[in-house]
């Protein structure tokens, strides 16, 4: 590949991989997860409607955090909040301008806590299971996906239970059967607790007539 397409290819990977990831929560709640400061951040002015943003494992020093204080200080309001997530692997240095509840009037910061990370709600989620549901949506997972949880609670509808009558009527048979076999557990589902619990706090503002 000459060293034009190639320089080309380069920039348009990093491109994409900067591209920051949008999606709407519903009740007129946005989420927007920032790979990059401050080219993800949305432009144009106040947003007007609850936003969640998503910082979790992004990485930036002082001229990143000025960017960041500066779009949350026109975004955010007590009627509009800005539900910031972030982790101990979010730079230190993006969230030190935020440390103080005046910094930005309208902010809530959500996540596990961790040395030197102090959020304004903690939530005990271990790591693993974060990076988990993090990836789990980069590479394709709905948002309901990760923030409702399914009931594993069996169904007795009126198709079962015709099934089971079927079967109580049926002669005994001690020939083993295919159903028979255990079935091998589904995999528990992904959820992002940290998501979850953002949009949660959306809903519980709304019912108050908070936002």
């Amino acid at each position: 590949m000459k060293p034009a397409l190639l320089l080309l290819a380069v920039l348009a990977a990093a491109r994409l991989r900067a591209a920051p990831l949008e999606r709407d929560l519903g009740e007129g709640l946005a989420f927007v997860r920032v790979h990059a400061l401050p080219a993800d951040l949305p432009d144009g002015p106040a947003a007007g409607h609850p936003t969640v943003l998503d910082l979790r494992y992004v990485h930036g020093g002082p001229a990143e955090a000025s960017g960041l204080l500066a779009w949350l200080k026109r975004h955010a309001s007590p009627r509009t909040p800005v539900f910031l997530l972030a982790n101990g692997d979010t730079s230190p240095a993006l969230l030190a301008p935020l440390n103080s509840p005046e910094a930005v009037n309208g902010l809530v910061i959500l996540g596990p806590a961790a040395p030197g990370f102090d959020p304004d709600l903690a939530l005990a989620v271990p790591s693993e299971l974060e990076r988990r549901a993090y990836d789990a949506l980069e590479n394709g997972a709905t948002i309901d996906s990760l923030t409702v949880a399914r009931s594993d609670k069996v169904r007795n509808d009126e198709a079962m239970l015709a099934k089971a009558r079927l079967a109580d009527s049926a002669d005994e048979d001690d020939s083993p059967k295919p159903e028979d076999k255990p079935k091998p557990a589904p995999p528990p589902p992904v959820l992002d607790p940290v998501l979850q619990r953002a949009v949660q706090l959306d809903r519980s503002l709304l019912a108050l007539k908070r936002l």
